[in-house]
């Protein structure tokens, strides 16, 4: 039988090649409650692609444009750019050259990954296998969380523990990590409380894909299952992440009247689990503490953020061009911290960065590293503009997923983290490949 795009038999074209890239970025994704797996899935992902682009481009001299398009490889670099070169520019001058200059050079390793994961988003048959797989993976942790909130136990981390257990003689975490939980932890278990702003950054996955097979109803419910979970997971940043999702996809899909209802919904729920949980009535009894107790009381509140937001003011007034250093602000909390003499709300130790996406890159990257984020999003923002409905359509998924999670009224964890650098430059480029397909994939 003929090949209809290459009149030769039997001939798989380099786009058609892009098989593996879906499985890549499903099973990194997956993987996220083992970080150290997880990154090592990363790198060999990124290794992988530069050798097949390698292979590629001396077999047919075209290399990653035969399976990404220019406008997509192009707008996946300058994203990358954006993340990358705000490091290299903070190393001069930094309180450890050495720890940045060694970030700056793990930090190339997310170039090859991008493209990776705008490959498997490149074509229309991979894109709809990528989100299928990130809608399932985020389905499976909703719903084993929920088993953990009926039963005390999450499946999936009981699992995780067990073949640990198996391994090395020893559990994924420790009895005093486990002890000092007071929050839902799902599948990342006790000693990785990140299960709700992960879930609440990866929810679009699920709701769209929902909401396009099983309509109104299939939505609501999922709505509401991810909703009770973020709840009981106790992150208040995951919250206010998660309000957005609602909003934006859930405005398109119900309309406005509907929206009202699934609000007034939503405040009746979270009464609910209120009453229900002493956990989640204690979190809210501390933030109520931010109208009651002064400065205090706000810092409270705010889990001892505004102590740590005003040491990051004082690192951007000392360091206003270029920061710190990427992943110094934890070297330079002792010498801005306002309140030495205090023991922290957070416990011992310094603060680690500063939980806040603006204030993180002026704190370690300074003005100059800030005007490179912004120029990175105002060329994400210009393709969305001068795209096509459908093209927008493709790409509203990782659109939303990708601004919610760099939503700047909010609390975040540190992007220039393995862990969160990596899953935030995951979305902007499923955003940057899938926005960008070339026309008819």
């Amino acid at each position: 039988m003929q090949n209809l795009v290459t009149d030769r038999p039997n001939v798989v074209t380099p786009r058609q090649a892009g098989w593996w890239a879906p499985i890549w970025v499903v099973a990194y994704v997956a993987l996220l409650p083992l970080p150290g797996i997880a990154e090592s899935v990363l790198v060999l992902g990124a290794l992988f692609t530069m050798l097949r682009l390698l292979l590629l481009r001396l077999k047919d001299g075209d290399g990653i444009r035969s399976l990404l398009g220019v406008p997509a490889l192009a707008l996946t670099s300058v994203l990358f750019c954006a993340y990358w070169l705000p490091q290299l520019g903070s190393v001069v001058g930094a309180e450890d050259q050495g720890k940045v200059w060694g970030k700056v050079a793990a930090g190339l390793r997310y170039l090859p990954f991008m493209w990776l994961v705008a490959i498997a988003v490149g074509t229309s048959q991979r894109r709809s296998t990528t989100f299928s797989g990130l809608a399932v993976v985020t389905g499976l942790w909703t719903l084993d969380a929920l088993l953990q909130a009926a039963l005390g136990t999450s499946p999936l981390f009981w699992s995780l523990d067990q073949l640990k257990w198996l391994s090395s003689g020893h559990g994924l975490c420790t009895v005093q990590e486990i002890a000092a939980a007071d929050r839902l932890p799902g599948v990342f278990g006790p000693c990785n409380l990140k299960f709700g702003q992960v879930l609440a950054s990866l929810s679009p996955f699920l709701l769209f894909v929902v909401g396009a097979r099983f309509g109104r109803w299939g939505w609501l419910l999922s709505a509401a299952a991810v909703g009770v979970v973020l709840v009981l997971a106790g992150s208040r940043a995951s919250l206010i992440t998660y309000a957005l999702v609602l909003l934006v996809s859930g405005w398109r899909l119900l309309g406005a009247k509907w929206m009202l209802l699934v609000m007034l919904a939503g405040v009746v729920g979270l009464g609910a689990l209120t009453a229900g949980s002493a956990q989640v009535r204690e979190r809210f009894a501390r933030t109520a503490m931010a109208f009651s107790g002064g400065a205090s009381g706000v810092n409270e509140a705010l889990s001892g953020r505004s102590q740590i937001w005003s040491a990051a003011l004082c690192m951007v007034r000392e360091h206003p061009v270029n920061g710190v250093g990427a992943r110094g602000f934890r070297d330079a909390y002792p010498g801005c911290n306002p309140y030495p003499e205090q023991k922290p709300v957070w416990g011992e130790g310094p603060a680690l960065h500063a939980h806040q996406i603006v204030l993180e890159i002026l704190a370690e990257t300074g003005v100059l590293g800030l005007l490179l984020w912004i120029a990175g999003a105002a060329m994400a923002v210009r393709a969305w503009i001068y795209s096509g409905a459908q093209a927008r359509d493709r790409a509203r998924p990782a659109a939303l997923a990708l601004a919610v999670t760099v939503f700047p009224l909010n609390t975040h964890l540190a992007f220039y983290s393995a862990f969160w650098g990596g899953l935030t430059v995951l979305l902007a480029a499923l955003y940057a490949g899938a926005l960008l397909a070339e026309q008819g994939d």
